[in-house]
This record gives structure tokens, sequence and C-alpha cells, in this order.
């Protein structure tokens, strides 16, 4: 049987995971990252593995599912996977698939295509059926397919981001993690993620970033067991050099002396701190269970210890007022980051921000209200606005700034532009649904 898994841009570690599990059961797999007709229509399966809301929208995604249903008559299977299966039903309505295969696909996805329904969504009719997986995988796997072009792509610097340990502690409104992957942390063992290094580097990967969400969170019980962490990245390091290891995602409250220093002697030494805002209000309408102050604690201790931060910012938070959009722009003149990122609050089907947005008439939300003050001659939103009077503010109070070329700045202005156009595509989905989405029985 032949099987053709297709990431979108990227090879994502999720759908290399289920190309090696696949592979280990004897298919013939085949794992790209570009839309590819022909090989399509030679396959009996094709997964696409979609991580992003904007790909249900996406015209070729679209127009190529339908292409292979119409081609292929049945004879091919389509399954939707990745971490929109979390919303089946819109899928479903939206795409002519198969199927979706829901939540973490490794020990599912080879019953489903054998024909089993555990762990798959599908229409009877006009009925939608979910069989929801009956248990969560403990990570232990076959090792993944690699591609052979690995070492061509880049991911925030990254060549690959392999996976250390899933499940998350926080409540963060805005994250669907903790619903998609639990709140227990299930982490793998030193030696399997070790030999996984070692076969990412044999294919021509150079750069490896580790991740779980938070870095130190690996192997955590009822704390965070250092021992491990720095087993981790003491033997990853000397794999693949210093230079070429990163563990960038930390909680400010999952971090101290020793883990940051960790960092510093076995990673290139920088951290990525999801700060979200300055506001306390808005942090906690967001449940980050930080404060401004935690905040600016953990960015000094980093730079206390040599280790570089860089921070992310969301703008536009519904609860958001202007001056909590000022008290964010102060944090960033108080904090000195090294770099930063700025997003428009995004809603993600399943989490309360989106239930907050579908809560919201479209008029009040700051996506559709247009900028009236100084950035009005652009014609940009109010959200789009704050996203690129961010950027710029941040450019300015970076530890080490940037001349704000011309350049530079059209670059932020488009950046704003995109993500407001992109955001607003996903609200106008998501208020098509908006009954199904406010009514919490349709979701685990």
């Amino acid at each position: 049987m032949r099987i053709t898994i297709y990431s979108p841009h990227v090879y994502t570690y999720g759908a290399m995971l289920v190309g090696g599990v696949l592979k280990h059961k004897g298919y013939n797999v085949h794992l790209v990252r570009k839309l590819d007709k022909t090989l399509f229509l030679k396959s009996d399966v094709v997964i696409f593995s979609l991580y992003s809301t904007l790909h249900i929208l996406d015209k070729d995604i679209r127009e190529m599912v339908d292409f292979i249903k119409k081609v292929r008559k049945n004879k091919t299977k389509v399954y939707i996977a990745g971490c929109v299966s979390a919303y089946p039903e819109i899928i479903l309505n939206e795409l002519n698939v198969d199927g979706v295969i829901v939540g973490e696909g490794e020990i599912t996805t080879p019953k489903i295509i054998e024909g089993d329904d555990e762990g798959l969504a599908y229409k009877n009719g006009d009925e939608i059926v979910i069989n929801y997986p009956k248990e969560k995988p403990d990570l232990n796997h076959p090792p993944p397919l690699i591609p052979r072009d690995i070492g061509q792509q880049s991911i925030r610097g990254a060549n690959v981001y392999i996976e250390t340990h899933r499940g998350c502690l926080g409540n963060c409104t805005f994250c669907q993690v903790p619903k998609f992957f639990g709140k227990n942390i299930r982490s793998r063992e030193v030696e399997d993620v070790v030999e996984e290094v070692k076969a990412f580097k044999r294919a021509g990967a150079k750069r490896i970033a580790i991740s779980g969400g938070t870095g130190s969170l690996y192997a955590f019980k009822k704390s965070v067991n250092r021992d491990k962490f720095f087993e981790l990245l003491e033997k990853i390091s000397g794999i693949v050099g210093k230079n070429n290891l990163s563990v960038p995602d930390m909680r400010v409250d999952y971090v101290d002396e020793d883990i940051l220093e960790a960092i510093k002697n076995y990673t290139i030494g920088w951290v990525f701190y999801g700060i979200e805002s300055g506001s306390d209000k808005i942090l906690r309408d967001m449940k980050k269970g930080t404060n401004r102050e935690k905040n600016l604690d953990a960015i000094k201790l980093a730079k206390d210890c040599g280790v570089k931060v860089a921070g992310s910012f969301i703008v536009a938070y519904p609860t958001e007022t202007e001056k909590d959009y000022l008290l964010t722009k102060d944090f960033i003149v108080d904090a000195e980051l090294d770099d930063v990122f700025v997003s428009i609050a995004e809603p993600i089907p399943t989490t309360e921000l989106c239930n907050l947005v579908l809560s919201i008439p479209k008029e009040e939300n700051l996506l559709y209200k247009m900028h009236e003050r100084e950035y009005k001659r652009f014609g940009l939103s109010e959200a789009e606005a704050r996203c690129f009077d961010l950027l710029i503010h941040a450019e300015m109070w970076k530890s080490t700034p940037r001349p704000l070329t011309p350049q530079l700045y059209n670059l932020y202005l488009n950046e704003a532009r995109m993500q407001g156009k992109d955001i607003r595509a996903i609200t106008d989905l998501l208020f098509k649904y908006r009954d199904l989405l406010l009514n919490k029985e349709n979701f685990r």
C-alpha cells in the first residue's frame, strides 16, 4: 500500500513521526512538503497533516483534495490529521475528505488505514461521527521518517524541532496544547531522543531544536527533573555541538539559575519567553499564571546568567484596552530584550480565546475596527496598527537596536497587514460555525 503524507511548507515532527510508524508497519510511505499531484494520484492513502486553521481555507489544498476525489473516485482515501483535528466538525463540512484522524495519531493511524474507526471522525449521511481515541501514546515509537532534504528547511533557524515530551501545566486561554496533549507531562527516554538526534544528523540536519512546549518540563513529575534535563542537553550537545542546539521555549516560572546555566553551557544560549503582555490585567485574562514583575525578574535572571532572551507578545486580545497596550510598550522599554516577536491574537477552536472572540460582535473586534490615528493613512485595523507599532517600538528598545530603515519599516508594515488578513479569514470561518463552537458539549 502506498501512503503519502503532506505537511504544508515544512516537515513537522508529527508528520515525520506518523510516517515512521507507518513505515515500521511495512507500508510504502512518502513524506512531502509541496503539493504533488502525480504522487497523490499514485497513492492508496493521502494524509494531509495540517497545523493551522488557515490550511483549511487554503485554495490550493482545497482544490487538491477535490481533484484527488474526482479523479480517483474513492480509490484513494484522503484523511486530515494534525493539530486541526481538534475541530473535526469544521473540517468535515469544509473539505471533501474521507475522515479526520482525531488527536495524537501514532496508535490510531495504522488502525484507520486497516479499516478500524477508533480515532476517526467521518460523515455518515448528514451526521458527523467522532470516535475519540481510547488511549494516549506513551511516546515510545519507531524512528521518524526523515526526508532527504531535511537539512534544507529552517524553522526559526533550526532544521527540525525534535519532541522530548508532551503536555503542559498551563491554562493559557489562547493555547490548545493542554487540551490536545493533556496536562500530564509524558516524556521520552534520554537515549531514545539521543538516537533520534544521531539519525537526523546522518540525514543532513545540522541545527536541532528540542521542544515539547516548555523545554524544562522534560521528565517533569512533581517538579522539574533537572538531572534528566541536564543529561539530555549535554548528550545532544555532544553530538551536534552547542552552536547547533537550541531549547528555545520556556515558561518564566520554570527556569532557575541551574537551568539557565545549562542552556548557556550546552546550547546556543537563548531562551524564548511567552511574555504576551505588559499589563497584569491582560495576563490574568489570558490565565498566564504570571505577572509583569515575574516576567521582568526572569528576563534579568537570564541576562545575569549570560543567556540571551527573546520574548513574544500578543496584541489585540479582546479585553485589551489602549491603556493595556501602552503598558506593554512600557514593559518592552524596561525589559530591553534581545529579540521580540509580535502576534495579533488568533482564536484557535476549542480555546477560551476562541469562545471569547465569538461572544463579541465583530464590529467590536479590533481586527475589524479601523485605526483612526497615526497609521490611518495605511488603512490598518486597530489590531494591525498595534502589531505594526509594537514591532517598530520593540526594534528601538532591543538590547542592540537596528536602524529603522525604509526596508525594515515596510517589512513590519507588511507583516502586520498579513497577520490581520489571515486572522480575519480565520475569524470569519469560525463565525460560520459559531453556534457549534460555543456549544462545549461538541468537544472533549
